[in-house]
């Protein structure tokens, strides 16, 4: 497991962080997620697909900036492993999102991983 001083940890955090703001304010796109950005209807796609109970307006903003950072990285950065991924992903939830954000952020991811 990653700590909270690990730069890939941080730099996760970051783009939860900057993708969160962008998701109230969509004219500015904040730097460090200009590629996330770009692949953003790809990947709401898959998260949809995977939460089809959860329209994506309906998904808390915090848990919906977490699984679009962990989605991308699954889908376009292959460079770590995707245990890895969802593990931070669900810490990340733990920190920031609500108590029901880990569960629901590692069953989303869950069904896109055996979807995969």
């Amino acid at each position: 497991m990653k700590t909270a001083t690990d730069p890939r940890h941080k730099k996760r955090e970051a783009r939860v962080s900057a993708l969160f703001a962008y998701s109230f304010q969509s004219t500015n796109i904040p730097e460090g997620i200009t590629d996330i950005i770009a692949k953003l209807s790809e990947v709401d796609s898959v998260v949809a697909n995977a939460a089809p109970e959860w329209p994506l307006p309906k998904i808390n903003k915090i848990d919906l900036a977490i699984l679009r950072e962990t989605v991308y990285e699954l889908l376009y950065d292959k460079s770590v492993p995707p245990k890895v991924v969802v593990d931070e992903a669900v810490e990340i939830a733990k920190r920031f999102g609500s108590d029901a954000s880990p569960g629901f952020v590692n069953g989303v991811l869950g069904t896109i991983l055996k979807k995969g």
